[in-house]
């Protein structure tokens, strides 16, 4: 089914969702997994051109991502991480390609469309970019997966 997981993390409690969801998929075809976080905060996005130093704001979410990790390799997961910088969707779609991933997993918030417009969505800017499949998993900020019926979301609810 897959054989390479990209999963985009963005530092907070919504990761805990996709990557609960890649778990179960990892044990089901055996997939290993590429963590991606993409850092854009300003110094972030002006590293190369400016030749900057890494931030903290990169240093935490390197910390984090190679945490990550190692908690997905200790559970039996083949996995690697990226920490990114700029666009979040460029990147994200970029490193789908280089790391020859066929499939990119992303825990999404449901903002909703003027949510999306106000706020933009990366998900949305991947799906642009990339020829690769997508899986969106609507998350909660404290990590539980929302699962939908009808009109209500349901947190943490199993199929």
């Amino acid at each position: 089914m897959y054989a390479r997981i990209l999963v985009a993390l963005e530092h907070s409690g919504y990761d805990a969702s996709i990557l609960a969801h890649v778990r179960r998929l990892c044990d089901c075809c055996g997939a290993s997994v590429v963590l991606i976080h993409v850092a854009d905060g300003w110094a972030a996005r002006n590293q190369r051109h400016l030749n900057l130093r890494e931030s903290e704001e990169m240093r935490a979410d390197r910390e984090y991502l190679e945490r990550m990790c190692a908690e997905l390799t200790a559970s039996g997961v083949d996995s690697d991480c990226i920490l990114a910088n700029g666009s979040p969707a460029q990147e994200i779609a970029a490193a789908a390609e280089r790391e020859r991933c066929d499939l990119i997993a992303m825990a999404t918030h449901g903002h909703g469309f003027f949510g999306d417009l106000m706020r933009g969505s990366v998900a949305d800017g991947v799906r642009h970019r990339t020829t690769v499949p997508l899986l969106l998993v609507r998350g909660t900020s404290d990590g539980r997966e929302a699962y939908h019926t009808g009109e209500h979301a349901i947190p943490g609810a199993s199929r």
